[in-house]
């Protein structure tokens, strides 16, 4: 995760904290006491930058072996394929992402006598993605199976590719509909912002007093029970 991400999710939950202190409740001190939920959302938006970071590897990863496929197509040996699709994602991609400081180091091992198979595998034990374990299985039993190996590994790398497309597709659906959440969930807040700016009269008798705090406090449980829900329903494992 970069320090943008990082301070993006501080400003995002501390913000959290001050509305739902100032909606719910029309104090301020009441952030201090609704701070382990910050910490909660804080911890959730950590894990969707680190999970989005992923989803971008892979598609990354994917470019990587639709690159190498081409390259043992014209011939290259597996070293040779390796070092030219180093240069492709120079060109597609930053030198400062994942993906190319990766390939830049793998490169640097071959240019140190280190095989194939053993820099595909130090590759694999860094990026711990399932997707790169496969591959390198494939590589691996290719290297030893005595047939054709580049046959296998193209195979690989084709089915490989396919079923990150579907992945793709079905990332694409759930994004609709987390999007269509983010919104539903922004609702409730909003309304509540509403009804204090229009009718501070009528809301006036749900604040500094303990019944309406208590009432606003069951609202508010409510409200996360039924944000956690939501979490969870779109929140899929694909």
């Amino acid at each position: 995760m970069s320090r943008k991400e990082y301070a993006l999710a501080i400003t995002e939950s501390i913000l959290l904290v001050f509305l739902i202190a100032m909606l719910f409740y029309s104090r301020l001190w009441m952030m201090a006491v609704l701070f382990p939920l910050g910490m909660k959302y804080y911890e959730r938006m950590i894990r969707q930058a680190e999970e989005k970071g992923k989803r971008r590897f892979e598609r990354q990863f994917q470019d990587a072996l639709q690159s190498l496929e081409a390259q043992l197509n014209v011939g290259y040996s597996m070293e040779n394929a390796i070092k030219e699709v180093q240069r492709d994602l120079q060109i597609m991609y930053d030198r400062h992402t994942l993906i190319v400081r990766e390939f830049t180091y793998m490169v640097r091992q071959l240019n140190l006598n280190v095989t194939a198979e053993a820099a595909w595998k130090d590759f694999a034990a860094r990026v711990a993605l399932p997707e790169v374990d496969t591959f390198v299985t494939v590589f691996s039993l290719a290297k030893r199976s005595g047939g054709d190996s580049i046959l296998i590994i193209k195979n690989a790398v084709r089915q490989l590719g396919d079923k990150a497309e579907v992945k793709r597709e079905i990332d694409t659906v759930i994004a609709a509909k987390k999007m269509e959440f983010q919104i539903m969930s922004v609702i409730p807040l909003g309304i509540i912002g509403y009804m204090r700016l229009s009718f501070p009269e009528f809301m006036s008798g749900l604040y500094r007093n303990l019944p309406g705090a208590a009432f606003m406090s069951i609202c508010l449980g409510a409200y996360i029970a039924a944000w956690r829900l939501g979490c969870k329903i779109v929140e899929i494992e694909v």
